[in-house]
């Protein structure tokens, strides 16, 4: 077993591989795919008809542009050299995949909350995006150029921070850690934000099974129904719903004895399609509506397709025992969020649905919530990237060797400064590549349905 001088050592050897300096240095390879090329491959295998869905919301803005453009960041770096330190990555960490949720105890927690992308692979990746969204968030925002750099910086700064500390940390405090939100509101230093933050968690505790219950459903000839509203929530067809036994008696066994036992307490009620997201707009997604004790005991789960991760082709053949679980997306997906989260839903779980997609599964609103940071000050916005970057670091410490990435991080904000010149520069491609989408759907290449 190595020690933790080791472990350390490790680390700082990777500067030899890739200094920390480098990581600052960033420009499009010349032979960049095409990131509208990008996105039409992906979409091959995706509902045609929602893909306008998809093109027209990230058509709204450069952040949004990101958003949906995780295949085309994940290509970006994996043209340039890493340090080889692997942790689990969410794949797609920009500030919008943050948020709280109820924990199974029913303490509302902060942290990375959407795994559609995740895989093995060198921490920094997740890092860059995290540091590329607050940059293009900020402009997006209006903040001048060195308040963007600034937001960038503090979120790799929270990051680097976090995991120095989390190196010095045993294995079961490091495990245990956590954001409870009830911490939130005493350490923010300004009321404004604590106002914010109080008004964010009331909002999601009421985002319950029995609000969405008054929200998606209606009573039809005597029967509760899923509402329709095309093209985002359809029902489905008889044969569809035929298929949902077979569905969840798989997803059913990849659920604990103890939960399977309470998942059999619900009955079947109705089930929907349902577009969500902006990068996920045409992937198959099913909500389904379950009944428990009675008509107001409901319980809404979410079937989410689960292909490939777009980080999968720019990494390196995983090791035999990962390899099991990447085979089926949908239990990829589950795997990384129980690693990388302190607390998972109860009901997360994976399923083959038709044609052998691969789906995984999890409640609708759990008291799920999100921060707007359309409407963040530049104070606001910062605490807010602090606040991800310390819960990213508290993910990767998790997953990875904490102690080899705080040995080349180092003492000195050598790292965090060159990603905040990172983040600055992704940016800016980030506005051109949003900006050769605005050409396409306007010259025709490209059909989008904006407002949808």
């Amino acid at each position: 077993m190595t020690t933790p001088a080791e472990r350390r050592r490790r680390g700082r050897a990777a500067r030899e591989r890739v200094s920390r300096s480098a990581h600052g240095r960033w420009i499009p390879a010349a032979d960049r795919p095409d990131p509208l090329g990008l996105l039409e491959r992906q979409g091959e295998d995706r509902v045609a008809r929602l893909l306008p869905i998809r093109y027209g919301r990230m058509a709204e803005s450069p952040f949004a542009y990101l958003r949906g453009a995780a295949a085309v960041q994940a290509a970006d770096l994996g043209a340039v050299p890493d340090t080889g330190i692997t942790v689990q990555l969410c794949g797609d960490a920009h500030l919008l995949n943050f948020g709280v949720y109820a924990s199974p105890e029913r303490a509302l927690l902060f942290d990375v909350n959407d795994f559609d992308e995740t895989f093995p692979g060198p921490f920094e990746w997740d890092v860059k995006r995290l540091a590329a969204s607050v940059a293009v968030a900020a402009r997006d925002n209006g903040l001048d150029e060195r308040r963007v750099r600034r937001a960038a910086l503090t979120a790799v700064q929270g990051y680097a921070s976090a995991m120095r500390r989390l190196a010095g940390l045993g294995e079961l405090d490091v495990w245990y850690a956590r954001v409870d939100t009830a911490d939130l509101p005493a350490v923010l230093r300004k009321p404004r934000q604590r106002e914010r933050v109080e008004a964010d968690l009331a909002h999601a505790r009421s985002r319950t099974n029995l609000q969405a219950l008054g929200k998606l459903t209606e009573e039809r000839d005597g029967r509760r129904r899923i509402i329709s509203a095309p093209p985002l929530i359809e029902p489905l067809k008889r044969t569809e719903l035929r298929g949902i036994g077979k569905v969840f008696s798989d997803y059913r066994a990849t659920l604990a004895e103890e939960r399977r036992l309470l998942l059999d307490r619900y009955r079947f009620v109705d089930a929907a399609t349902k577009v969500v997201g902006v990068g996920s707009v045409g992937t198959r997604c099913y909500i389904v509506l379950l009944e428990g004790r009675d008509g107001r005991d409901p319980l809404f789960l979410q079937l989410k397709e689960a292909g490939r991760s777009v980080l999968e082709d720019h990494l390196p053949p995983l090791r035999a025992e990962a390899e099991v679980a990447a085979h089926h997306g949908g239990r990829r997906v589950v795997t990384g969020q129980r690693l990388m989260q302190a607390a998972s839903d109860i009901f997360l779980g994976w399923t083959t649905g038709p044609a052998g997609r691969h789906f995984y599964a999890r409640q609708l609103r759990d008291m799920k919530g999100s921060t707007d940071i359309a409407d963040l000050r530049p104070a606001g916005l910062r605490a807010y990237a602090d606040l991800c970057g310390r819960t990213l670091a508290r993910a990767h410490a998790r997953t990875g060797d904490r102690l080899a990435v705080a040995g080349y991080l180092g003492s000195a904000d050598t790292f965090a400064e060159a990603v905040a010149d990172f983040a600055v520069r992704y940016a800016d491609r980030t506005s051109a590549d949003h900006g050769e989408l605005l050409a396409a759907i306007a010259d025709g290449r490209v059909t989008a349905t904006r407002g949808v």
